[in-house]
């Protein structure tokens, strides 16, 4: 690799560069990095903790060979013509902006390969799930490079684009589902008088055990929760309130709704640059 820029110097951004950076072998060295970010102390953070470069978006692009993208859905009007005036036919560009599709980069960046991405906030600690989709003009090396780089911070997965929003919905927003419902049990086990401290830390090492069964025993959730499932026991009982209650459909609700909201991203999105 030449070099590599990153536009967006964010929270994605800093478990980027701790997954490339920090273990015994990193896959990019801190000379090779540059990070594009407005904010004066959030750069001098960067350069700080990662021992990178910041730098503007011309200096940044010229150094590198790899740009990836951070930056929110609303700045792409501005910032993808910015970056045409710099790209050359041996970039690449993987974009890490929910609900943005290859092909309204592209409308900007014409015949640049691109690739897109979807991680999770789990990035921040090494375990995300991050799902990749090549763009018009991406080949399976392009999708190579994305995957060695976005694997810094997780697993990988290649998908159609077509299911990438679906992607984002119940993926990208998991974690935040994941939290909301060990909020709920963390109050729980407060209402059945438990101190605070002890009931978030038991709910937190219960579901560390449980992904690591979910990841490790090669059963499915609904074997796996059938055998914690006693007749006439505490836990079916639990599980039938949960099911009264609607939880299951609520779920499904929720990501529906997820997706539909990043559809309308991306048709917003399609529409500036038409």
């Amino acid at each position: 690799m030449k070099g590599l820029a990153i536009v967006g110097g964010g929270n994605i951004c800093a478990a980027l560069l701790s997954g490339l950076l920090d273990g015994d072998t990193p896959l990019v060295n801190q000379d090779q990095i540059a990070v594009v970010e407005q904010l004066p102390d959030r750069a001098a953070y960067l350069r700080e903790r990662f021992g990178v470069s910041t730098s503007g978006l011309a200096e940044a692009v010229r150094a590198s060979d790899t740009v990836v993208l951070m930056v929110k859905p609303y700045h792409i009007e501005d910032l993808l013509p910015r970056l045409a005036e710099h790209l050359t036919p041996d970039h690449l560009v993987i974009s890490v902006i929910g609900g943005v599709s290859t092909g309204r980069v592209e409308s900007d960046l014409p015949k640049t390969p691109v690739v897109r991405a979807m991680p999770n906030t789990a990035a921040s600690v090494g375990q995300a799930i991050t799902a990749i989709s090549a763009g018009a003009y991406a080949e399976d090396t392009h999708l190579d490079r994305a995957e060695s780089l976005l694997r810094a911070v997780g697993k990988v997965v290649r998908v159609p684009e077509t299911q990438l929003n679906a992607i984002t919905a119940f993926s990208g927003s998991g974690p935040a589902f994941f939290f909301y419902f060990a909020e709920a049990l963390i109050d729980a086990g407060v209402l059945l008088g438990l101190p605070r401290a002890l009931s978030e830390e038991m709910v937190i090492q219960t579901a560390v055990g449980a992904a690591a069964m979910l990841r490790d025993s090669g059963d499915d959730p609904v074997h796996l929760r059938a055998a914690v499932s006693s007749p006439g026991g505490t836990t079916i009982t639990a599980i039938r309130e949960l099911e009264k209650a609607g939880v299951r459909g609520a779920v499904m609700a929720a990501t529906e709704a997820g997706r539909d909201r990043t559809n309308q991203i991306s048709e917003q999105a399609d529409r500036t640059g038409r």
